[in-house]
């Protein structure tokens, strides 16, 4: 684990910025930080940064106490904020290379190594030496993802980092990001439910200063109610269905007739089922072959449902604010 918190909070006079935090983040995860504007994300990470004080709790990055050893802590991370700010008439390599004499003190040759490594890493080689006032959004991001990684850090906490970007300039910061996966842990915020479903492995949700799930993306992709699995069938499936229904394994089938089967008249000719099971390996190993036991019927699709972020985040914050 990298980051710890435990029922870390922040308070503004009246106002409850960040309520009690308790937060895990692996070692070499990408761990998305997620949640509306508003909900906390930037305070936590400023309190993660030393930044701010806490009202209460306590937190630890690579094990040191945020507040106590936070100068240890910020020589070991790098830090990229939602609008990066430059010089606009340095150029990219200029720029590094400035930002990395405050880290390395040894021969020019090592500096301009890593400022040039720095320029490959992030897709930037061949712009290095153009003023940045002349760059897209995307391409002042990446910079700035090169600028917060030049220390070789050990984590890179990144607040909104595709917020402002365009879809193109999205796919870039996102396709940088993976390629620093082997090189540290990531630590971002964002709004964005596409992006972190794209690059992420681990997810927390924030909402209203309240932390209301966390753990791995496939877990929460994977449901709140247990397996399901999607069957879209052609032909008379009433008979089938009462029998499938029947299965010990069987927790419910919820149907959506999209066809003329089962007597009723709609477009493409098929009838979608999503079956909920409590045994996923009985599931695995019979469901279809119970399907096809009825040669009447024939099997559009066959497949386990893997939910979309928007989703279980929805579903998140929604069941949120009805307990508030």
């Amino acid at each position: 684990v990298v980051i710890h918190t435990q029922g870390l909070s922040k308070a503004y006079d009246e106002v409850q910025a960040l309520k009690p935090l308790d937060l895990s983040v692996p070692r070499h995860s990408i761990f998305g930080f997620l949640g509306p504007n508003g909900a906390g994300k930037t305070t936590a990470m400023k309190l993660l940064l030393g930044l701010i004080h806490p009202t209460a709790g306590s937190g630890s990055i690579f094990g040191q106490d945020i507040m106590r050893d936070s100068v240890a802590i910020r020589s070991r991370i790098g830090y990229l904020p939602q609008q990066p700010r430059f010089v606009d008439d340095m150029s990219a390599r200029e720029t590094l290379r400035f930002t990395a004499r405050f880290f390395f003190s040894g021969p020019q040759a090592k500096i301009e190594a890593r400022v040039n490594e720095m320029l490959k890493l992030v897709g930037l080689q061949d712009k290095a030496d153009r003023p940045v006032k002349g760059f897209s959004g995307g391409e002042r991001q990446r910079l700035g993802l090169a600028l917060a990684q030049v220390n070789y850090p050990e984590l890179l906490i990144l607040d909104e980092p595709a917020a402002a970007l365009d879809p193109i300039g999205r796919h870039e910061v996102l396709q940088v990001m993976e390629r620093l996966r082997a090189h540290t842990t990531i630590f971002y915020s964002t709004h964005i439910l596409d992006d972190v479903q794209q690059v992420s492995d681990t997810v927390a949700i924030l909402n209203h200063g309240e932390l209301l799930a966390q753990g791995p993306i496939e877990q929460l992709l994977s449901g709140s109610d247990g397996p399901v699995y999607t069957l879209a069938l052609k032909g008379d499936t009433s008979r089938t269905l009462a029998r499938i229904g029947a299965l010990p394994w069987v927790s419910g089938i919820d149907t959506c007739a999209c066809g003329p089967s089962a007597g009723v008249a709609a477009r493409n000719g098929f009838v979608t089922w999503q079956v909920g099971v409590s045994d996923e390996r009985a599931a695995e190993a019979h469901l279809l072959r119970q399907v096809l036991a009825d040669e009447s019927l024939t099997v559009v699709e066959f497949s386990h449902k893997r939910y979309q972020l928007e989703e279980v985040f929805m579903d998140i914050v929604e069941g949120g604010n009805r307990g508030r």
